[in-house]
């Protein structure tokens, strides 16, 4: 299928004319471009209920969560200033991505995830290749949920159980709260999850603001490259929400709003990691650790690591909904015709998404033991995956959006066309260069005995 038929600008529609025109005049739906969850109007289970708030909820409580408990370490690593810029730089630079996967859906009102526009670009091929890398993408999220939730148990009852037990109930939290078949419901559980994380790191920044000065703070930092680029990697986790972005846009009531709430999301997220990344590292410096809310004292810490615990699951919720979704779709969508599955109370679609979401987090629950390690679990996740689906995959969107004949008509196109041609570099080289130096960091910490051993019941409680 050619993405350039009907598009006479690359997203020049987008541009002239807002979201709400690109669809109806630049894509009349083709006869295969269905609508993924076909006529709702008479079904047991309506998916496209979400206002753009809630969708913006949603946004903000699966890219937040995580992302900014590794945002002071980052600042402690690299220095205020290049923590500053980094921060505010890759955000802009997530916002213009994340604006372009909502130019895509709206082109192709059938995109429902990753796979679907991989289909679009490469065919069956790849289909296959961006749907498996969603999966396990998504998968490895779940699991470093799964394993923040284990050291939150552990800090809070300061290690009187063993830590595998800890591991196990978060994801059997996780796996009982992704079982509601629609995002609008868990919509809901978002604001709760952003007023817990919110409140958690004001109560740490209290905390280390009470404590005062623990340490010396640098402007810039000398680091070696892995070092270095291990925490810029974190930083990209922190923004690394877009690829849930079709899904959620599937599950509109109105999909050009989408705007709206990724405009929400990018001030509000990137706001919060400058917030609480100066903040944090101004008192607690050299002595910063991650994630974040062990940065306080012991009582502190424990109160901190309760009252985020909304959070820690309920974004781990999220992304596993997200990735059970693409497989549910995938299973009752044949041919563009959706199956009665989908959309009925019946016993077989309700014990394939169960059976999906167990597969999920029992799969998330091994990774959490497997690799209980913090910092580095997100660098390799971000080297391999977030660079493409943040970055890299936007500017091959715009690519095929955009004709030969218009990427170099005018100097703005020829401006837009290095632009995008750079976002694809720039994904390439944070995948290559951030998983040598998440491997590098993983390699030094056996070396020197900081991990422990798999299925340990040692604590994971930050002392």
């Amino acid at each position: 299928m050619s993405g350039h038929d009907g598009v006479p600008n690359g997203t020049g529609a987008y541009e002239k004319h807002g979201l709400t025109e690109q669809t109806n005049k630049e894509s009349a739906v083709k006869a295969d471009e269905f609508d993924v969850y076909g006529d709702d109007a008479s079904a047991d289970i309506k998916y496209r209920t979400m206002v753009w708030w809630k969708a913006a909820a949603l946004m903000l409580a699966e890219t937040v969560s995580l992302g900014i408990l590794s945002i002071p370490s980052v600042f402690q690593s690299l220095g205020m200033v290049a923590g500053c810029i980094l921060v505010i730089s890759l955000g802009g630079i997530a916002t213009v991505t994340g604006y372009m996967i909502g130019a895509f859906k709206l082109r192709y009102p059938h995109v429902h995830n990753m796979a679907d526009a991989g289909m679009i670009l490469a065919g069956p091929i790849g289909r296959e290749v961006l749907g498996a890398a969603q999966v396990i993408f998504m998968v490895f999220l779940c699991g470093s949920h799964v394993l923040t939730g284990m050291i939150a148990f552990d800090t809070i009852t300061a290690g009187a159980s063993c830590s595998v037990l800890w591991a196990g109930i978060s994801a059997i939290i996780c796996l009982v709260l992704t079982i509601p078949r629609t995002l609008d419901g868990i919509s809901y559980l978002s604001v709760a999850s952003f007023i817990s994380i919110v409140t958690a790191v004001m109560i740490t920044m209290i905390g280390v603001g009470v404590a005062g000065h623990q340490g010396g703070v640098t402007v810039t930092a000398n680091l070696n490259f892995a070092s270095g680029f291990l925490a810029v990697t974190d930083i990209i986790f922190a923004y690394a929400g877009h690829v849930g972005f079709f899904t959620f846009i599937a599950e509109m009531k109105e999909p050009k709003d989408f705007v709206k709430a990724l405009y929400f999301l990018q001030i509000a997220d990137t706001t919060l990691y400058l917030v609480v990344g100066i903040v944090v590292y101004a008192y607690a410096g050299a002595e910063t650790v991650s994630p974040a809310l062990g940065n306080t004292g012991m009582t502190l810490r424990r109160i901190s690591y309760g009252i985020a615990l909304p959070t820690i699951m309920i974004a781990g919720v999220i992304n596993g909904h997200v990735c059970a979704k693409l497989v549910f779709v995938r299973l009752f969508r044949r041919n563009g015709v959706a199956s009665r599955h989908m959309t009925a109370h019946s016993w077989t679609g309700w014990l394939t998404w169960i059976g999906i979401c167990f597969a999920i987090w029992t799969v998330a629950f091994v990774i959490a033991e497997v690799i209980p390690f913090f910092n580095d679990l997100l660098g390799v996740i971000s080297s391999l995956f977030a660079s493409w689906f943040t970055y890299g995959i936007s500017g091959i969107f715009w690519f095929h959006l955009t004709p030969r004949s218009e990427r170099w008509a005018t100097p703005w196109q020829r401006c837009k066309t290095v632009f995008w041609a750079s976002i694809i570099l720039m994904g390439a080289f944070i995948m290559v260069a951030g998983l040598y130096a998440s491997v590098d960091s993983i390699v030094e910490g056996y070396r020197g005995g900081q991990f422990p051993g798999p299925f340990t019941c040692a604590s994971q409680a930050l002392a």
